[in-house]
C-alpha cells in the first residue's frame, strides 16, 4: 500500500497517510477538522541499481573501458590475485 502526502490549505498542517489505493480522498483536517484537505502529488520511487555488472560491464563506452584497462594495469592489474605455480618444493636438497 502506498504513502500519501496530505496538507491542510485551512491550518498548514502536512502529514503523511498510508492507505490503500481504492480508499477515498481524504477531505477533513485531522488538526483542524476543516475541509481544506489536499493529496499531493509525488514524485514516486526511484530504482536504484548497486553492484556490478548492470551500466558498469554492459553499456559502458569503449573509451573508458580502454582507459579503466589502462588504470588497472597500473596499480598491478591482478587485482592482489597471485597465479598458483604449482607444487611447492622444499630448499633442503633431498629428493
Amino acid at each position: 500500500m502506498p504513502t500519501y502526502d496530505y496538507v491542510c490549505d485551512g491550518c498548514g498542517h502536512a502529514f503523511e497517510l498510508f492507505q490503500s489505493m481504492t480508499d477515498a480522498v481524504k477531505k477533513t483536517c485531522p488538526e483542524c477538522g476543516k475541509k481544506k484537505l489536499r493529496r499531493l502529488i509525488g514524485a514516486g520511487g526511484a530504482i536504484v541499481f548497486k553492484g556490478s555488472g548492470f551500466y558498469k560491464t554492459d553499456y559502458r563506452s569503449d573509451s573508458y573501458k580502454k582507459g579503466a584497462e589502462a588504470e588497472k594495469s597500473a596499480s598491478g592489474g591482478d587485482g592482489g590475485k597471485k597465479a598458483d605455480s604449482g607444487p611447492k618444493k622444499s630448499g633442503s636438497g633431498e629428493g
